[in-house]
């Protein structure tokens, strides 16, 4: 039916501009008002005849979604990031305290331009998130993404205070920007225990954000270091976020989500774990817990427990593992915390995520 209404749209444009484009040729009116009869009656029959030919009605129909589909399919290649990393000159390498500059990119790949990813402006990051409730919660690599939000929406000038509060050991932060009416939170949250107390803390007082960042496990691996015990713990996350959802969701018999409903959303999205490097890391402790075989069994529970889209779940990934990784050991002093750059391309990929899923554009 809706294919038909547009076909029918078509054929009156066609019906109108044609004839007064015809007329520009200067044929007689005779001719005029043959060919234009015609052409009405035609279409008209077109019209009427297209919802009984599936074919034709499911084509048109197409052409109406393919928009929106191919809207939807771009979050698949949101991380598709290239990196450009080059060693800089000892004077600026002492005033920055580091030997590189890492930039970064889209890929330039055909699927990936036909999304038009973009790094948004300072105005842009504002306009996107005028009026808006952001909570971010977890450890270190969640303060970091924390920076490099308030740095899109911040002068240079107010980030010099910023750094002070924000980076004060195991503490929450708040900031409000007045001037766009953004309240953003940090909440230290290193265990996944953390994380679900404060889901039912939203659940609770019936107050939810507007950008749900969440994530853990650099603390739980060196600490508990027990990957299955991590994954108990995700499921426990995965469970309180469900409970958010505004509509009940019904579950199969291996407990994953069924039914047509999507749940994915726009505006909740898990924080992955760095790029771990053994070597670089500054305790025997660390060194020891903290290896590449440890951090692929944390990966594991985790697109185990389906608390990913990719895995059915209802949070996107916003994967600092594949970011940082990509970007190379250049771009780590610690083995564990990255540049700025990193944390920079996980806020601008959240932010064409917000973009894709609530059909926006800049």
């Amino acid at each position: 039916m809706v294919g038909a209404i547009h076909f029918g749209v078509l054929a009156a444009c066609i019906v109108l501009f044609v004839p007064m484009r015809m007329a520009g040729w200067h044929l007689s009116r005779n001719k005029m008002l043959f060919f234009s009869g015609a052409l009405f009656i035609t279409l008209a029959i077109g019209v009427h005849l297209t919802p009984y030919f599936p074919s034709i009605s499911d084509f048109l129909s197409s052409l109406s979604s393919v928009m929106i589909e191919n809207r939807d399919s771009c979050i698949s290649f949101l991380h598709e990031i290239v990196w450009d990393v080059k060693p800089i000159r000892v004077r600026e390498a002492l005033i920055s305290n580091s030997s590189y500059v890492e930039s970064w990119a889209w890929m330039k790949s055909t699927p990936v331009i036909a999304c038009g990813f973009q790094k948004l402006s300072r105005s842009d990051a504002s306009d996107l998130l005028n009026g808006s409730w952001v909570v971010v919660a977890g450890d270190s690599q969640a303060r970091l993404v924390v920076l490099s939000l308030l740095n899109l929406v911040m002068g240079p000038g107010e980030m010099e205070s910023v750094r002070g509060d924000l980076f004060k050991r195991h503490s929450d932060y708040r900031a409000v920007i007045d001037e766009i009416g953004l309240k953003l939170d940090f909440v230290w949250a290193p265990y996944n225990r953390n994380l679900t107390s404060l889901l039912m803390d939203f659940k609770a007082n019936h107050q939810y954000p507007d950008v749900l960042v969440i994530g853990s496990g650099l603390w739980h691996m060196l600490h508990v270091n027990n990957a299955s015990d991590y994954g108990v713990s995700l499921r426990w996350v995965r469970k309180s976020v469900v409970s958010l959802m505004p509509v009940s969701l019904e579950y199969g018999n291996d407990r994953s989500i069924t039914g047509s409903l999507s749940i994915r959303s726009p505006h909740m999205f898990w924080l992955g774990m760095p790029t771990l490097v053994s070597s670089m890391l500054n305790t025997e402790e660390k060194r020891q817990k903290m290896n590449s075989a440890m951090q692929d069994a944390y990966d594991k529970e985790l697109y185990e427990s389906k608390l990913l889209c990719e895995s059915g779940g209802p949070l996107l990934l916003l994967d600092i593992e594949s970011l940082s990784r990509n970007c190379g050991l250049q771009c780590t002093f610690d083995g564990m915390h990255y540049g700025e750059a990193v944390y920079e391309a996980a806020v601008h990929i959240m932010f064409n995520a917000l973009l894709i899923e609530s059909h926006q554009q800049l």
